[in-house]
């Protein structure tokens, strides 16, 4: 086979006193980088903590200029099904098909001015992959344009198309070590300040990942309520 893969896992934890570094999920993702430029990302992710329990999985593909090509996810919630719901994307519009117990049948048809910048799947690695295509300066931030398949912080509703603004915020270069080694990595900041679009303001959100061209994400933390740590423990391109 002509194409490349990058496999890792993800290992969730807990900065919340009570429970603190203790095991809250994980998440395991396979990148497909085709000799065309397109890529795709296949993400199982597993959510524990806090309750209802959340498995999620993707299917995201992106194309030689890095914008969406198409996306499919299938959520379980509490251990019953939410939802699964798939997406495509043009120049000039989204379009959504989704099936749920909540939602029924869903059809939604959303114009956009151009082609998107990224869709946030909700797998912490996509993140990371977004980020990794923004051409900031140290201290530059920016405002991303994107759509959600969900505007929960945690992705757990049924998937639909949803609009958000969210700011990006390239803080510098920096060395990184985690359990999958020591790698030159750049420091990213998601933040909200309350008109982003989702379901509540979202707690500040930072993001180191790999410095070069594939972007994975090292690790990664979320403060306010959510009190999250995330780490690669696995690795293999």
């Amino acid at each position: 086979m002509k194409h490349r893969s990058v496999v890792g896992t993800i290992l969730y934890t807990s900065k919340k006193p009570e429970i603190l570094d203790q095991k809250r999920g994980i998440e395991k993702f396979h990148f497909t980088r085709h000799t065309d430029g397109k890529v795709t990302l296949r993400a199982y992710c597993e959510i524990e903590e806090p309750s209802p329990t959340v498995l999620r999985d993707i299917v995201y593909s992106i194309d030689e200029h890095g914008h969406p090509m198409d996306c499919h996810v299938r959520l379980t919630v509490g251990d019953e099904f939410m939802g699964s719901g798939w997406f495509r994307f043009t120049d000039s519009f989204v379009e959504c098909e989704s099936y749920g117990p909540r939602i029924g049948r869903l059809s939604q048809r959303m114009p956009c001015d151009g082609p998107l910048i990224g869709f946030g799947t909700h797998p912490v690695v996509a993140d990371g992959y977004l980020l990794a295509r923004l051409n900031l300066k140290p201290g530059e931030q920016r405002k991303l344009k994107l759509m959600l398949p969900s505007p929960d912080h945690r992705g757990a509703t049924p998937p639909m198309l949803a609009r958000v603004a969210i700011d990006a915020r390239y803080v510098g270069p920096v060395q990184k070590t985690v359990k999958a080694g020591t790698f030159a990595a750049r420091h990213y900041q998601f933040i909200d300040d309350g008109s982003a679009g989702l379901s509540s303001q979202h707690p500040p959100y930072d993001v180191w990942i790999t410095d070069d061209s594939d972007g994975i994400m090292i690790c990664g933390g979320v403060g306010g309520y959510m009190q999250t740590w995330y780490e690669l423990i696995a690795l293999e391109r």
